[in-house]
């Protein structure tokens, strides 16, 4: 049997898939890994190149093939469709990532550091604390104006939207609805809390790099 030169590697949460071919393109690895022993697997490989399909974990499997002397490209998934020569389905996948790795025109994606990766999560939570903020204060004009209480859009509109849930003489709102409130109001400024914390972070790692102190200029 031939050695690995090129390598395929199809990864996911449990079952991984390896497809390796030798310098002539001959089939000399097919089989299954479980996560615990991929790295074990690597190691005991001489150097090959290895591609995998761009993912939210391939980043750190790439560091630690990387790390551990092999030559490691992540594929962007569309640009590895074509290759599919059949069904799909781990060994196929694997199959088609080890065939579009060797291709000299083949668009790559950096391998991204643990801090790199940091800082696009800064921005993509502080999206989704945006969309959290955005729901719970639809949330409590949606049930205020159930019992015709309504105000303007904005900050502004919410504050006094606000001031009547905590106005115990308003007989509009009854008790069991007014608990409910306070329990979305209590939700809000958890939130709020959070993306001032995001946005000081976003800022001190902006003000880390060169770029990033000559953006905030």
């Amino acid at each position: 049997m031939g050695i690995a030169t090129t390598i395929g590697l199809d990864i996911a949460k449990s079952v991984f898939q390896v497809h390796g071919v030798d310098a002539a393109g001959e089939v000399v690895i097919r089989r299954k890994l479980t996560r615990g022993r991929v790295l074990g697997f690597f190691e005991n490989l001489p150097r090959c190149l290895v591609g995998i399909e761009a993912c939210s974990s391939s980043h750190y499997w790439a560091r630690e093939l990387i790390a551990r002397g092999h030559d490691v490209r992540l594929l962007p998934a569309q640009y590895v469709k074509p290759y599919l020569k059949r069904q799909k389905n781990d060994a196929a996948d694997a199959e088609a990532i080890c065939e579009a790795v060797t291709r000299l025109t083949m668009r790559l994606v950096p391998v991204k550091t643990p801090e790199q990766q940091s800082v696009m999560m800064l921005h993509r939570v502080r999206l989704m604390l945006n969309r959290q903020r955005t729901q719970l204060s639809n949330a409590l004009r949606a049930h205020l104006s159930e019992f015709g209480i309504v105000a303007p859009i904005g900050r502004g509109g919410i504050e006094q939207l606000l001031a009547v849930i905590n106005d115990e003489n308003d007989p509009r709102v009854p008790a069991d609805a007014r608990l409910c409130l306070r329990m979305l109001e209590a939700q809000l400024w958890v939130v709020k809390a959070q993306i001032l914390e995001n946005d000081r972070r976003v800022r001190a790692s902006a003000r880390a790099t060169e770029l990033g102190r000559r953006l905030m200029e």
